[in-house]
């Protein structure tokens, strides 16, 4: 019997912006699955971008931390809301979705 509580895990992340994404409609990647995920990037008000991770895999706070730390500094977006619904995708996969999403608000450019 796991020690872990069944259910979903709400994980938040806030980094200061650096390069404002500006205005773009909402974007969608990936899917919702065993072992994938789906990422939405939204412009949001101010300088920050924010991450909400909702995952079934509970307990993993520390590696998301680091997916998200070297996301972010690859991708230091300003006025950015991202989404995260996960089911239990590997690193790479979520740093994959994380690039397609930013890919699709700057034109393929880093």
């Amino acid at each position: 019997m796991s020690d872990v509580p069944a259910g979903l895990e709400t994980l938040d992340f806030s980094f200061p912006g650096g390069r404002p994404a500006g205005t773009f409609p909402p974007v969608l990647v990936g899917v919702v699955g065993s072992g994938n995920l789906e990422v939405m990037l939204e412009a949001a008000d101010g300088n920050d971008c924010a991450v909400r991770v909702e995952t079934s895999a509970r307990g993993f706070g520390p590696i998301w931390q680091a997916v998200m730390n070297d996301f972010h500094a690859r991708h230091p977006l300003a006025g950015v809301r991202v989404s995260i619904n996960d089911m239990g995708a590997t690193p790479a996969v979520v740093s994959l979705r994380l690039d397609q999403a930013v890919a699709e608000i700057t034109g393929g450019k880093p």
